[in-house]
């Protein structure tokens, strides 16, 4: 049998290591589960701000007229609220519903596109309007129709950043099931439970709203391909600004809903985590000494693994410890994975939970190679925009085998 002594270095390393990832995020599912969240109170708004909805859209005809029909739909005042179309490569006929209806379209061409210069052209172009708020929506994104006058009335009580409750918008796929899973358990942890210990709500991407002139100079400062989210709440973390969680303040995401989908996703995501570790951990090391705990913590969080990686690595670890006959790390894996499936279940609502079965389970293993593989090509997120695309897929082509290979990387000429 192999000798994996307890002194052994890098096991200590490595079972350290799992230890902090297990340990962090049981902390705040916790924290989320005993104690509320100090939500923004209803109450009734003096204020009527001016908002600007912006929502960039690259190659999203397959939704962007359904988003932008629904999000008109708001018990606001429809003449203090525009919904902004960050229209990116957009077909001549979508451009042509869009024009159609009242909202305001914005064309946009780069040579490499991203949010962030959609973003900074679309808020040139309105500098000559006078804003309060930008809300930031996805193209898929529908906001419930009380969301900008709870927005509004958050900027009452003060905040200048918020981050609205994203969920999912669709369950049709065992694939997405997992992601609107995966969405709950991010809300429970680094927005609801970070809140409940006086910490800064997490930004997301979408669904967060912001005091318009910070918006815009915040995100004038940025080049980001991806992560622009990790980029902004650093920024907005560093002026010491808090963001506050608004829980039953609703927009609707449409959820990834194939495995290759899912694995170009990750890919991004993966690519923006390694990029604001190397470029933040002196400074959140620096910053958690000055007592800024709220952008401390957010670099650390760049260190956590996913928590797909995380939960696949201890099952991997438990099984081994039993095949090579080692009692001692069998219990030490074997804890600490029992502990994450406690973490996760608290975490995940009740009626989502009913949703997971068997053929959502056996996804699981797909979707861990497909993480793998999203890490070994997280370079190309580096050069590149790699878009998430949407629309309902059917059921039946929502699984797809692991090893196919499709790619949404788009280069604009």
């Amino acid at each position: 049998m192999f000798d994996l002594t307890i002194n052994h270095p890098f096991l200590v390393l490595f079972t350290l290591y799992l230890l902090f990832n297990v340990g962090y995020l049981g902390l705040y599912a916790l924290a989320g589960a005993i104690q509320r969240s100090p939500n923004t109170p209803k109450s009734a708004s003096q204020t009527i701000r001016r908002i600007a909805v912006l929502m960039p859209a690259y190659r999203e005809d397959a939704v962007i007229v359904e988003s932008a029909q629904a999000n008109l739909h708001q018990n606001y005042p429809a003449d203090h609220f525009d919904v902004v179309i960050l229209a990116d490569s957009l077909q001549p006929e979508t451009l042509e519903s869009l024009r159609k209806l009242p909202v305001t379209v914005v064309e946009v061409g780069f040579e490499v596109s991203s949010i962030v210069k959609s973003v900074n052209a679309g808020m040139d172009y309105l500098s000559d309007k006078h804003y309060d708020i930008a809300v930031m929506a996805d193209a898929d994104n529908h906001m419930a129709p009380d969301f900008l006058s709870r927005i509004n009335e958050a900027f009452d009580q003060g905040w200048r950043v918020v981050q609205g409750h994203r969920t999912a918008k669709n369950t049709n796929t065992p694939v997405a099931i997992l992601d609107a899973v995966s969405e709950e358990i991010n809300n429970h942890i680094f927005r609801k439970g970070h809140r409940s210990l006086g910490l800064s709500s997490a930004l997301i991407g979408s669904g967060m709203a912001f005091e318009f002139g910070l918006l815009k100079r915040l995100m004038s400062q940025s080049d980001a391909l991806g992560g622009f989210d990790k980029e902004l709440e650093m920024g907005i973390l560093m002026e010491k600004i808090k963001v506050e969680y608004l829980e039953d303040v609703y927009i609707y995401d449409e959820k990834v809903q194939t495995g290759h989908v899912f694995e170009t996703q990750r890919t991004r995501w993966i690519a923006a985590q390694f990029r604001y570790l190397r470029l933040k951990i002196r400074s959140g090391v620096a910053e958690l000494f000055r007592g800024n705990l709220d952008y401390a913590d957010k670099v650390f969080q760049t260190m956590l693994l996913p928590r797909l990686l995380l939960l696949g690595l201890l099952v991997c670890c438990t099984v081994i410890s039993v095949i090579v006959d080692q009692t001692l790390w069998f219990w030490i894996f074997g804890t600490q994975l029992s502990s994450l499936l406690i973490t996760l279940y608290i975490s995940i609502p009740a009626r989502l939970r009913r949703l997971v079965g068997w053929r959502e389970l056996v996804q699981l293993p797909v979707l861990f190679v497909r993480y793998l593989r999203s890490i070994a090509k997280y370079r190309d997120a580096r050069e590149r925009f790699l878009h998430t695309p949407h629309g309902t897929v059917p059921l039946s082509s929502a699984g797809g085998s692991f090893m196919s290979d499709s790619s949404s990387a788009h280069r604009i000429s």
